[in-house]
């Protein structure tokens, strides 16, 4: 099975036999399935593990090493050096008790085990979500977004990591709701407003206008490492927690979060076929899902009260096109397409080619202004927008 290939839309079942010195241990990311003497060399032996629920080979994980355990619960044990393995049991004490408001909120733990093993402080991730064997560092001190990812990341896992925001939009939005279930409301909303503060850090620091800072970005020549942020995390939260508002408040929205995870268990998704069972669990809701983030009415009273269509100045006359094009006006059109004409900044142009593109009566409009003008355009300028038309 391994080396393989390493990509989150094939999922597969393992098992597999590790020999290690009788000194030490070995866990991976799967059920223990008993140990066996090693024939070959008696300093040693075999641990064996079964892994029966498909998953990515991203959560493969392997670990050996002079590990002792604490039971913090009736199907959890936390690994972890004996110098601290006593802290970490205390400070995962909890670690049932989230599990079972989990299973409350979603439905069976399909896993067998959940343990946990704290890694040296070295560790560059606050934890990783294998399954069976969740690695923490000892800065963690609340799991509740790790457990979290055995159904939103685990079970239904994104299939490209363009869609990264799937596994962990849905992750932090299922872990507030178990803080929400065991501390209350306040404290959910507490969380968010920091995860806003952190999303408009990082959109801060890769730049407004920057492709990385969308919730799909499209990841062609890119390293995914080199677009990871809190992006994914907090933008797909704020959409998850949005549509909560508008279809009906948490109770409500979390049904459909269920039937999602009921409708692609032990499978990988796309955004699309999200969006699809979003519509499909809320078909008497559609006129909601559809309307645009600003009604079109109340942009044209906005442009009767104060004449933005006439305004030159180039960030008022920016920003008032973005609405318009986000609102459908079609009126803001052919005053768009002579923006991205006249001026070559790409702070403007490609955030205005990217909303005429998605509006789809200026689509084909679009495509034809810019094949015309590309000669005229600085090549970088022209080769960025061309990726954000879709041409290349």
């Amino acid at each position: 099975m391994v080396p393989c290939q390493d990509t989150p839309s094939v999922k597969s079942t393992y098992y597999a036999r590790v020999s290690v010195p009788k000194e030490l241990v070995a866990l991976m990311s799967a059920n223990h399935d008993g140990e066996l003497v090693d024939n070959k060399d008696d300093s040693r032996k075999i641990y064996c593990f079964r892994q029966m629920v498909p998953m990515p080979s991203y959560l493969i994980a392997l670990v050996v090493g002079s590990l002792e355990n604490r039971v913090i619960g009736p199907r959890s044990r936390v690994w972890s050096e004996k110098e601290m393995v006593d802290a970490a049991a205390y400070e995962f004490e909890e670690t049932e008790t989230m599990l079972k408001k989990a299973e409350e909120l979603m439905g069976p733990y399909v896993w067998g085990r959940y343990d946990l093993l704290v890694l040296p402080p070295s560790f560059p991730y606050g934890g990783m979500e294998n399954p069976c064997l969740t690695f923490v560092t000892p800065t963690l001190l609340v799991i509740a977004h790790e457990i979290s990812h055995s159904w939103t990341g685990n079970l239904v896992t994104n299939k490209t990591w363009e869609d990264f925001w799937l596994n962990e939009g849905h992750t932090v939005y299922l872990e507030r709701m178990i803080a929400r279930s065991m501390f209350g409301e306040k404290h959910r909303q507490f969380a968010a407003i920091g995860g806003w503060k952190g999303l408009l850090e990082a959109i801060e620091t890769f730049g407004a206008t920057n492709l990385l800072t969308s919730l799909v970005p499209r990841l062609c020549d890119t390293d995914p490492d080199d677009a990871f942020s809190s992006v994914p995390y907090e933008k797909g939260f704020a959409l998850l927690y949005h549509l909560e508002e508008q279809l009906g408040g948490p109770d409500i929205f979390m049904g459909f979060l269920k039937a999602y995870i009921q409708t692609f268990a032990y499978s990988s998704v796309t955004t699309e076929d999200w969006k699809k069972c979003l519509y499909t669990y809320f078909s008497d809701k559609t006129e909601i899902l559809n309307k645009p983030p600003l009604r079109l009415n109340n942009v044209k009273r906005m442009q009767d009260l104060y004449k933005f269509n006439g305004v030159k100045n180039a960030e008022i006359r920016f920003r008032w096109l973005r609405l318009c094009l986000r609102a459908q006006w079609e009126k803001a059109i052919p005053l768009a397409l002579e923006m991205v004409t006249v001026q070559g900044r790409m702070k403007f142009t490609r955030p205005l080619y990217r909303d005429l593109y998605n509006f789809e009566q200026a689509r084909e409009q679009t495509i034809e202004t810019f094949k015309k003008n590309k000669p005229c355009m600085h090549p970088i300028t022209a080769a960025l927008v061309a990726k954000d038309l879709h041409l290349v």
